[in-house]
């Protein structure tokens, strides 16, 4: 091959620049490693220190374990918890029993009785006012918590031993969530085959055991989960037993207040919440001071955490809330209580339903009756006397205006003097002897000798009554006699007549007691109540018939127009013959009016009265029962005990409390006349015939009449001459 003329390249690799070397980096001369002295460890400390390590590695192991598993079995305790609950609307009611409405004369409420539950309300409806002094009272956190607050278990517990008292005893640090699944009983209702009661069924629910409170939490916490706060709140302000038998919020609102829990004040409200805490004690009816300092506490509280500003608060605590009128009548006494006892059970004391009860209660009257004997015993009666009283006022058919059981008349579920209290009644029995010999031809003028007179009881010897006075006054008439209170011409009288007729005609009159059998019986050795007596007084003023006193007009349901049962009294049977009602009328007006009787203090300024005396042996119990044309009253006196009375007849305090009553009781009505007349010698004055005064022999008067008695049955030949001595 020709060459090109180019020259061939060598045959070797390009000469290259030799690498330098890199520099050498100063290095620190590498020291010699030191060994570490070695302590040699105790085998045995080694060992019990190993043990240690491993124990905790296994308490570790264990308790991630076991508090996973826990916390899987209360997520499951509380789901299916969750399951149970049903809808807020079926918890809002939760009462056992229902209540129970008295409405007086007029159809103004006057009492309630039951648990009373004024309807649903909600945390959005009520007055917001109430619904911050809840929270601010019960559980601040209320709205922050999970229906638990650890923080406040642990102040509760804390404040519990530092009283010397359990850990769960006293404080329980409760949130409003816990308080209420304590009020719904865990959702265990009320079996009366289970409990002996519901109060025990109540002491169960409350129960403060570790297990109780561990059910309490779960219960809480799966409301939580189910509810909203406010539902939550609105069950507890449906179901809070907040005093004086009301249920809730709006039951307690118009209890109180008489106005719906929607329109209550900043004081108002606090009053309620401040029941939450000790609703019996607290309670504005028991003690409207203590209640008053308490919701100004809770106005406090309300301030401290933003619901009022500080000028709110001092105004709300400068005019506290005060009771309604109607809250003032002190749930009604002694008189809700004889018409909740006088009713039929099933719609009173047992009822299931809301009951609405009409009933007979004047109260004008009543606060007269009540005043009338704070004011003797303030003016007239020694200081820290014990003696006790009751009053009865009625109309002449029966129907009971006013009723007082004892001196503190502002009381519920206490010992009624006017309905439960039998005792002798002394010589305010007799208006029954002489109405027989009314009944039986004796007249006001009729004569008998009040004289000496013994009898022999059969196994208990020779009885001599005396009078009062232990004076004779020979013959007197009839009108005389009972003006005067003597006792020997009663018991002439009642033997002559027959003491079977004289217990007949009582009886009759209304006085349901056993009635002696002996001659005492003319001087009220017998047994009765005020409100007997009353009653039977009652059938003389309306002329001569039977009176059942009553108390209940009409009885019906919550929400239904027509009533359930009606009228459970009034005028019955005649007993006597309306001339003799009037005389005897007459002869009781005598008593009140006439020289030297024993009612005299018992004189009313505008308008004629009537009325009767009672003293008992020893002066054990005293009586006076008179009436107007428009009203009988019954006034009573004496010790629970039995304890004599000292210088205290039936024409003294007795007779001076009637009177009191009465003048307020007639305030402002026009006088008008008793419906007496007088007879004279068997014929009325107002046929101005005269015939001679018949002396009447005890042991054979109107001979003929008791003769025809006897054929009939009606009387034992025993008794119609009274078994005298001769």
């Amino acid at each position: 091959m020709s060459n090109t003329g180019r020259k061939k390249p060598r045959l070797v690799a390009p000469k290259r620049e030799p690498k330098k070397p890199a520099p050498k980096r100063k290095t620190r001369a590498a020291k010699p490693k030191r060994r570490k002295a070695t302590r040699k460890r105790n085998p045995i400390a080694a060992f019990f220190i190993g043990i240690f390590k491993w124990i905790l590695r296994l308490i570790w192991w264990v308790t991630w374990r076991v508090t996973a598993v826990c916390l899987l079995v209360l997520g499951l305790w509380v789901g299916y918890t969750y399951t149970t609950l049903p809808s807020v609307e079926a918890f809002l009611d939760g009462r056992a029993r229902g209540s129970v409405t008295l409405l007086d004369r007029d159809g103004e409420v006057f009492a309630w009785r039951g648990d009373q539950f004024g309807g649903v309300v909600t945390a959005e409806s009520v007055s917001k006012h109430l619904k911050n002094a809840v929270v601010a009272t019960e559980d601040k956190r209320f709205y922050r918590h999970f229906g638990l607050s650890p923080r406040g278990i642990a102040s509760a517990v804390k404040i519990n031993l530092s009283e010397g008292r359990g850990p769960l005893s006293g404080h329980g640090g409760s949130t409003i969530t816990q308080q209420t699944a304590k009020l719904l009983c865990l959702g265990v209702k009320y079996d009366p085959s289970q409990w002996e009661s519901e109060k025990d069924y109540v002491a169960d629910c409350r129960r403060g055991s570790l297990q109780r409170k561990a059910k309490e939490a779960i219960f809480a916490m799966a409301m939580e989960v189910k509810y909203t706060k406010d539902q939550i709140l609105s069950i507890y302000l449906n179901r809070a037993y907040m005093g004086g038998g009301a249920y809730g919020a709006e039951a307690a609102a118009q209890r109180y207040f008489s106005k719906p829990a929607a329109a209550l004040n900043a004081q108002e409200a606090a009053m309620l919440a401040g029941l939450l805490t000790a609703p019996s004690r607290f309670a504005p009816t028991t003690n409207l001071e203590r209640s008053q300092a308490r919701a100004a506490t809770v106005l406090r509280l309300m301030q401290e955490q933003g619901y009022l500003s500080g000028a709110e608060m001092k105004a709300a605590q400068a005019d506290p809330a005060t009771l309604s009128q109607a809250a003032e009548a002190q749930a009604g006494g002694y008189f809700a209580d004889w018409v909740m006892d006088s009713g039929p059970e099933f719609f009173t004391r047992d009822t299931t339903e809301d009951v609405i009860i009409k009933t007979t209660l004047d109260q004008r009257i009543q606060r007269a009756a009540e005043e009338a004997l704070a004011y003797t015993f303030e003016n007239k009666v020694r200081d820290g006397s014990k003696a006790e009283a009751a009053i009865v006022v009625m109309s002449a058919d029966g129907a009971v205006r006013a009723m007082v059981g004892g001196r503190n008349s502002k009381v519920t579920g206490a010992f009624n003097r006017a309905t439960m209290a039998r005792r002798q009644t002394g010589s305010a029995f007799k208006p029954f002897v002489y109405a027989t010999a009314l009944e039986l031809g004796y007249t006001s003028d009729s004569i008998i000798v009040d004289e000496p007179y013994c009898q022999n009881i059969p196994g208990s010897g020779q009885w001599c009554p005396e009078n009062y006075t232990r004076k004779y006054y020979g013959p007197v008439t009839l009108t005389e006699a009972l003006k005067k209170s003597l006792n020997i011409p009663a018991v002439k009288i009642s033997e002559s007549v027959g003491r079977d007729l004289v217990r007949r005609v009582a009886s009759e009159f209304g006085i349901e007691s056993d009635l002696a059998d002996g001659p005492a019986l003319a001087l009220g050795a017998s047994e009765s109540t005020l409100l007997e007596m009353a009653g039977a007084y009652a059938g003389i003023l309306n002329g001569g018939s039977s009176v059942t006193p009553y108390g209940l007009v009409e009885l019906r349901l919550l929400g239904d127009e027509a009533p359930l049962m009606g009228t459970g009294g009034g005028i019955g049977e005649r007993v006597i013959q309306q001339d003799a009602a009037r005389e005897l009328i007459y002869m009781m007006h005598e008593v009140v009016n006439g020289e030297g009787g024993t009612g005299g203090r018992a004189n009313l300024p505008d308008r004629q009265a009537a009325g009767k005396t009672g003293t008992t042996q020893a002066a054990r119990d005293a009586w006076f029962l008179g009436f107007t044309a428009d009203y009988v009253a019954g006034v009573w006196m004496g010790y629970d005990d039995n304890t004599p009375l000292k210088g205290v007849t039936g024409g003294g305090l007795p007779a001076e409390v009637w009177r009191e009553t009465m003048i307020r009781v007639h305030a402002g009505l026009p006088a008008t006349p008793l419906p007496m007349s007088r007879r004279s010698g068997g014929i009325s004055e107002q046929s101005q015939e005269q015939v001679p005064q018949m002396r009447i022999d005890p042991e054979n008067a109107i001979e003929g009449i008791l003769r025809d008695l006897i054929n009939s049955g009606e009387i034992t030949p025993g008794n119609a001459t009274g078994g005298i001595d001769r």
